[in-house]
């Protein structure tokens, strides 16, 4: 029987765990969010310039994956500022009170090929709901790539006055593109 000297395994035990994928900070300026709604019945399309957050993942254990990721609502851009303030307010997104809207990973499967399950918990102006979502996760250059939309529901977060409710539409389509550097 051969021993192994203690510092030899401890240095075993410490490359084990490095194979474990660490969250990694997300690229804030190749990453994007948009939501696309409808006000009266023409589409509108808005974009989160500040988003953050981290990211694990090894597609070989995508059930070890997790992400946190944050938006922050002040940074909604309708391509002009008084749209742009008027979505700041109390009765839309609350940014004074609510700075972030979040995202927080509680589990990921994978679905075949590129394609993955997502589910966690959506956080936007003080109320949180459990979502699941289809996300598609690429390679490029030294970037890894998650790419996915959702539909969220304005009354279900409280975002816009209700009489905004005849004008514009409850269902918001938010789609994303997180790029994590390798």
């Amino acid at each position: 029987m051969k021993i192994v000297p203690k510092s030899l395994l401890a240095l075993g035990l410490l490359s084990f765990g490095a194979l474990a994928p660490a969250a990694q900070a997300i690229d804030a300026a190749k990453s994007k969010a948009t939501a696309t709604f409808k006000q009266m019945n023409v589409p509108v399309d808005g974009e989160f310039t500040k988003i953050a957050g981290t990211v694990s993942f090894d597609p070989a254990k995508p059930e070890a994956a997790s992400a946190s990721i944050e938006i922050d609502t002040a940074g909604f851009d309708l391509g002009m500022e008084d749209y742009n303030a008027e979505v700041r307010k109390k009765e839309w997104f609350d940014s004074k009170t609510f700075p972030k809207a979040s995202f927080q990973s509680t589990a990921f499967k994978a679905l075949g090929g590129d394609r993955y399950q997502a589910s966690g918990k959506l956080s936007i102006k003080g109320k949180t709901t459990d979502i699941s979502l289809p996300v598609t996760v690429k390679r490029e250059a030294a970037a890894t790539v998650f790419e996915g939309s959702l539909p969220v529901s304005r009354k279900t977060f409280s975002i816009g006055d209700p009489s905004w409710n005849e004008v514009v539409d409850d269902l918001v389509t938010v789609k994303f593109r997180i790029v994590q550097p390798r």
